[in-house]
């Protein structure tokens, strides 16, 4: 039986933060209507605005995979400002979102049967959550981008809904304060937006609930392959090198050593990674521990204990360097799952990172010591 979602204090009892000012330099875009989803434009008070609807096009389904397999997530970004969903009017709804172009394309999706505004916030090309903890997706970006969108000539009332998930972002008293617009914070999945807005701006409390089903967490699966992979591309040829220099000093020969320990370094990076950024996601829920280092370290203690197994020889220093190393990794390659989910809030991530990277450091450190001295010693 599946456990039930863990609850999210996060949403519930982090205090909005103050307005946040970035110190980046202002991005420059392009022009809104040249982007490829842009359906033509909507005449307002206020000037021409880009219209979308809500059924996603080839390119938007090919970029969405692209980027859920790790490729191009850093320049996936939408042109802020306002647009109009289908063919809005004065008083339709106004949707605030991120300007990461996966999160655009989920809600114009989920609310491709509806007429509404989508006021898109200048976050950096970050989807919503973490955009709020880092403050691109705050009170003071919103409220300015009310104004410079023109929205008070836009619509006649003075509604924002904004993803519940944006809260610890956005103050909403501090955005009524500064333009005008009050705001109501929507349910977290925006499928559950049509149902808020027939229900009123009512949300139940499945609506208010966060959870991390297996689909969420297969998804983010390719794009922590991805980025290990990019690190393995180099690290395995230089072990199976260092494995058949080893070879040579040890007297067994080049080619011994990397058939040798050489494969075996690989095959055991190898089960490391599927421990950590394969294993450890799928079986969340019933891994103990809450703190994702712990949770990624089971399989790998697993998998160490599997090499123990399929190891050909008995007990050596050869295998004790990777029944080390491998629980280390898989505890580091799991942590990075903290900041794909709201299990942990941010200043939770920082003290488990404080508490565990030096650990994991510390343990792969003596791990590859024990490792080159093996291939030393022959």
């Amino acid at each position: 039986m599946s456990p039930a979602p863990q609850p999210l204090p996060l949403l519930t009892q982090m205090p909005p933060q103050e307005p946040v000012s970035s110190c980046a330099a202002p991005e420059a875009y392009g022009d809104p209507q040249a982007q490829p989803f842009v359906l033509g434009e909507e005449a307002t008070p206020a000037g021409p605005v880009p219209r979308v609807g809500g059924e996603l096009s080839r390119a938007d389904r090919r970029g969405s995979l692209r980027v859920r397999l790790g490729f191009g997530r850093h320049d996936y970004k939408v042109v802020p400002g306002l647009y109009a969903l289908n063919h809005p009017g004065p008083n339709s709804p106004v949707l605030v979102s991120a300007n990461y172009k996966l999160s655009f394309d989920h809600l114009r999706q989920a609310a491709r049967d509806l007429d509404a505004w989508l006021l898109v916030l200048d976050t950096k090309g970050i989807n919503v959550w973490c955009a709020a903890g880092k403050g691109t997706m705050g009170t003071a970006e919103l409220a300015a981008r009310v104004g410079s969108s023109g929205l008070e000539r836009v619509v006649e009332h003075r509604r924002l809904i904004v993803p519940q998930l944006a809260a610890p972002g956005v103050a909403a008293h501090t955005v009524k304060k500064l333009c005008g617009f009050s705001v109501t914070f929507g349910p977290v999945r925006a499928g559950d937006l049509p149902a808020f807005l027939a229900a009123g701006l009512r949300a139940d409390p499945a609506m208010r609930r966060v959870s991390f089903p297996l689909a969420a967490r297969a998804l983010l699966v390719p794009v922590e392959l991805t980025q290990a992979l990019r690190t393995y591309l180099w690290l395995l040829p230089l072990l199976l090198l260092l494995a058949g220099l080893g070879g040579l000093v040890g007297g067994s020969g080049f080619w011994a050593g990397l058939a040798g320990p050489g494969l075996r370094a690989v095959g055991a990076m190898l089960l490391a990674l599927v421990a950590g950024a394969v294993a450890s996601p799928v079986l969340l829920p019933w891994l103990p521990g809450r703190a994702f280092s712990l949770k990624g370290l089971w399989p790998g203690l697993a998998g160490a204990a599997l090499l123990w197994a399929l190891w050909p020889v008995s007990f050596d220093a050869e295998l004790a360097a990777w029944c080390l190393a491998v629980p280390a990794l898989s505890s580091f390659l799991a942590m990075n799952f903290t900041g794909a989910s709201t299990y942990t809030s941010l200043s939770g991530v920082k003290k488990e990172m404080r508490r565990a990277v030096p650990l994991q450091i510390a343990a792969t450190a003596l791990g590859l010591g024990l490792w080159i001295y093996a291939l030393l010693a022959g």
